[in-house]
């Protein structure tokens, strides 16, 4: 099972990357890809979305500007219910996101800086909120290999800036 969803994850990331990137770590649930001028460090929900749905996907984002670094990202299942608040929830810590549609976003530097730190050491990630019926939806994502690809996303990003 486990080669399996490792399997799906490579194809996903994979289509992801197509023709806009470069592979440069994949791991168990995480992959690391370059794309020029950013890297970013990509999963998607262990919950596989049904042919023709939005798959809820998750990453970090670094820019060789340096302007993006560890800037954390997730496009969301469902679209959020307006006002709802979006939750990432590393183990128990949660980091409030802002979020616009279907998309959530860190809110600066300091935040970001403390989603990585928190997620070397975890053992579970999610994000959570309410869709439009007001109904609470959570996206869980394996965190395997999450590390190693957001260090790869950083190293090779921190690389161009030289």
């Amino acid at each position: 099972m486990r080669t399996f969803i490792s399997l799906l994850l490579l194809t996903w990331l994979s289509t992801a990357a197509s023709g806009r990137g470069n592979v440069i770590y994949a791991g168990a649930a995480w992959a690391a890809i370059d794309r020029g001028a950013t890297c970013e460090a990509l999963s998607r929900s262990v919950r596989i979305a049904a042919k023709g749905k939005v798959q809820a996907s998750a990453g970090f984002t670094f820019s060789a500007d340096r302007r993006r670094w560890g800037e954390f990202h997730a496009l969301l299942r469902p679209m959020p219910r307006a006002g709802a608040t979006v939750m990432l929830r590393i183990d128990n810590q949660p980091f409030l996101l802002l979020s616009r549609g279907n998309m959530a976003w860190s809110n600066g530097p300091l935040q970001e800086r403390a989603i990585i730190a928190a997620l070397r050491g975890a053992n579970t990630m999610s994000v959570e909120s309410r869709d439009a019926g007001g109904r609470s939806f959570i996206d869980p994502y394996s965190l395997g290999g999450a590390a190693t690809a957001i260090d790869a996303a950083a190293a090779t990003c921190a690389g161009k800036n030289r």
